[in-house]
């Protein structure tokens, strides 16, 4: 939704001075009303792109306000419609709750119940707008790349950076905190170059106990030790003419810091149980999640070695840094997630949306990934509506918040379903509807409907 531009506000009656009067209300609440007196104006007018809300009289020549809601669901099903009703007309404007109306006003009205009502109706609007953006936004991302997208400037440029080098053989370094991406770029690294035929190798050296990683690494002649029954080639010869990625190097043990090192300089690899070497194409690109140039990193890497991968250095940037790339990037890991659990996707709800902006995300991209398959289970514990202050209230206006509070708790405990909902509450139906009116409350809201 336009962010310069007020909410469109789509006013039909067939008298001229309600219109008139209706219209310097929205203009004075910073609305752009657009009006009509008859429906079938509207219908011309209009498309699934309207970014607002619609009023319309229930009671008009031509096409009703009902008719008019009905012929707009075949525009767009998720279109608010606020219906205008007379006294006599309450119990019509009820049942078309039912039918998906958003809301009712019955005359005579405040300014200020309007407004209400197409405050509400225009967050609801607009957060289907928004889930329809990053959904359609999501489906043209190559999953594979996902945490590589974002319009942020520090995503752009870190493309650019490789894109730039991917064909270079160079060998690589890549930092960035935990979870944020780096064997992504590792291997965005490889797809994007002229090795992309040849393998992808890659190896977590703080995930692998000392006694192995050498073996896993270098290989083994058949009874270089014991239990070595056969031949194994290791990671660097396999991965020649392609990339090796080497995950947590930080944790790599000294003494096989000194042969890595060797390796790079001569592109050669001596498996253990022969004096053979072997020439490799290699191209290695390493990630840590700290800094080896620091000083304290002395302690534990080898300065040479260090500058021996510090060829090019590529740095991530952690989530917290481009909070404008979440959204898309949660709704492109919700939509994988929804896949592959077999399941529909569900709607971004505001308590969602909300933790997405909030939220500064340590552990970056892999947290990101985990809290969107939690809301494709429908098991994310977030808050899903806002707080209201009660700072300045009087004694009857925090009644009236506390009673629309335990009202919408209820409506989203049953996933707004009256039945459950009047049961939880204790209270006949007529009265919860006469609630829900009074506090602006829509069923709609809570039913997971987008």
């Amino acid at each position: 939704m336009s962010e310069t531009l007020p909410l469109p506000v789509a006013f039909v009656d067939d008298e001229a001075d309600i219109r008139a009067a209706n219209e310097q209300s929205l203009l004075l609440a910073g609305y752009r009303p657009l009006l009509f007196e008859r429906g079938e104006a509207l219908l011309a007018a209009i498309d699934e792109g309207f970014e607002g809300v619609v009023v319309t009289d229930l009671r008009m020549p031509g096409l009703s306000g009902l008719d008019l809601f009905r012929r707009l669901r075949a525009v767009d099903a998720d279109l608010p419609v606020i219906l205008v009703t007379g006294h006599g007309d309450v119990a019509t404007a009820v049942d078309a709750l039912h039918e998906g109306v958003y809301d009712f006003i019955a005359k005579p009205y405040s300014a200020a119940r309007l407004m209400d009502a197409v405050r509400r109706a225009g967050e609801k609007r607009r957060l289907v707008l928004e889930n329809r953006r990053l959904r359609d936004l999501a489906r043209q991302v190559d999953a594979s790349d996902a945490p590589l997208i974002g319009e942020s400037p520090a995503m752009q440029r870190l493309r650019h950076t490789i894109r730039q080098i991917a064909d270079a053989d160079v060998d690589v370094l890549v930092e960035g905190e935990t979870g944020s991406g780096k064997e992504v770029v590792a291997s965005a690294l490889h797809h994007w170059s002229r090795r992309a035929p040849k393998p992808f190798v890659a190896l977590n050296c703080g995930a692998l106990p000392e006694t192995v990683i050498e073996s896993e690494l270098f290989g083994h002649e058949s009874g270089a030790f014991t239990g070595a029954a056969k031949r194994r080639v290791g990671r660097i010869e396999h991965s020649s003419g392609g990339t090796l990625f080497l995950d947590e190097i930080e944790s790599m043990p000294a003494a096989l810091q000194v042969k890595l090192l060797r390796v790079l300089e001569t592109r050669e690899v001596d498996p253990l149980g022969t004096n053979e070497r072997r020439a490799v194409d290699l191209r290695v690109v390493a990630a840590a999640k700290v800094d080896l140039g620091a000083p304290e990193a002395r302690a534990y890497f080898r300065e040479d070695l260090f500058y021996r991968l510090n060829v090019v250095t590529v740095q991530i940037p952690p989530l917290r840094e481009r909070g404008d790339d979440v959204p898309l990037l949660f709704a492109t890991f919700l939509e994988r997630a929804a896949k592959r659990f077999r399941r529909e996707p569900p709607a971004i709800s505001p308590g969602v949306i909300r933790h997405l902006r909030e939220h500064d995300w340590p552990g970056n991209v892999r947290e990101l990934v985990h809290f969107a398959e939690r809301v494709a289970l429908g098991i994310a514990d977030v808050a899903s509506r806002p707080e209201i202050p009660r700072a300045g209230l009087t004694l009857p206006e925090r009644v009236d918040a506390f009673e629309a509070d335990a009202i919408r708790e209820a409506l989203e405990e049953n996933n707004g379903d009256v039945k459950l909902t009047i049961e939880a509450l204790g209270i006949p139906r007529k009265t919860f509807y006469d609630k829900l009116q009074r506090h602006g409350i829509s069923r709609k809201d809570f039913a997971g409907e987008a």
